[in-house]
């Protein structure tokens, strides 16, 4: 039986958080250039979005490529800029056709003008769409979302445009690049890792964590639906007891 059909469709979790890690290892373990396994990694983004679609998620959020990135061969790095461009095209059509809406959260400046281009053009044509949002965490880490946010935070302060005493939690969430996005309520990582990679830290305070030993290349949508169905066997307690969650069980 397929978890999909196991699935509670009344506990689906709002927003899903991936971070997409395998693509390297798969290419490596076939003989292949890395480049290959990111090529291959498109598949399994697909899988994703049509498995939420198909759930009814309503956020996906892929991290795709982190600030730390940058540190790669510059061979591969040009290699995955020209193959984003390459999807977004190719994609966007697809994107419209199944209702999905394409957000970017991350240090964008700092992406080669043809990556900007190809973003704004899908953008652009994806904001009207009404079903799942698709976040590309792009130039992304938590680490410089969090420094851009007290810079942004400390500047209103000095121009006394903002009091101490009004920076709260709910200030700083609205001044991360997730502002108006609701948190995760699952963070998947694939590869076998064991580690948040600097990834959606403020959001995912009480996210639920999913780690399986796939490849990125190898998630399909059976494998996001499991995710979904070990979720709801978890019980989010959001720092009170079992009993003040489910009284019953007194």
């Amino acid at each position: 039986m397929s978890y999909i059909e196991q699935i509670d469709r009344n506990n689906i979790p709002t927003h899903i958080a991936v971070i997409m890690d395998g693509n390297g290892r798969w290419a490596k373990q076939r003989g292949l250039d890395r480049f290959l396994g990111h090529k291959n990694g498109l598949e399994a983004v697909r899988n994703s979005i049509k498995a939420c679609t198909e759930v009814g998620v309503s956020h996906l959020t892929l991290y795709t490529f982190s600030t730390e990135n940058w540190n790669r061969p510059i061979e591969e790095v040009d290699a995955l800029m020209d193959l984003m461009v390459q999807a977004i095209a190719n994609e966007t059509q697809k994107l419209i056709g199944n209702n999905v809406k394409l957000q970017i959260i991350g240090n964008i400046d700092r992406l080669p003008q043809r990556t900007r281009e190809a973003l704004d053009r899908c953008l652009m044509s994806t904001a009207a769409c009404t079903g799942l949002t698709l976040i590309l965490a792009l130039s992304y880490s938590s680490k410089w979302e969090i420094t851009q946010a007290v810079q942004k935070i400390a500047a209103a302060v000095k121009q006394d445009e903002l009091c101490l005493a009004e920076i709260n939690e709910t200030l700083i969430a609205n001044n991360l690049e997730t502002a108006g996005i609701p948190d995760p309520d699952l963070l998947i990582r694939t590869g076998g890792e064991k580690r948040i990679s600097n990834f959606l830290m403020w959001q995912i305070a009480y996210s639920e964590l999913y780690f399986t030993d796939e490849l990125w290349p190898d998630f399909d949508q059976e494998s996001l639906y499991k995710a979904i169905y070990d979720y709801q066997f978890r019980e989010r307690r959001y720092g009170k007891t079992s009993e003040q969650i489910n009284p019953g069980n007194k």
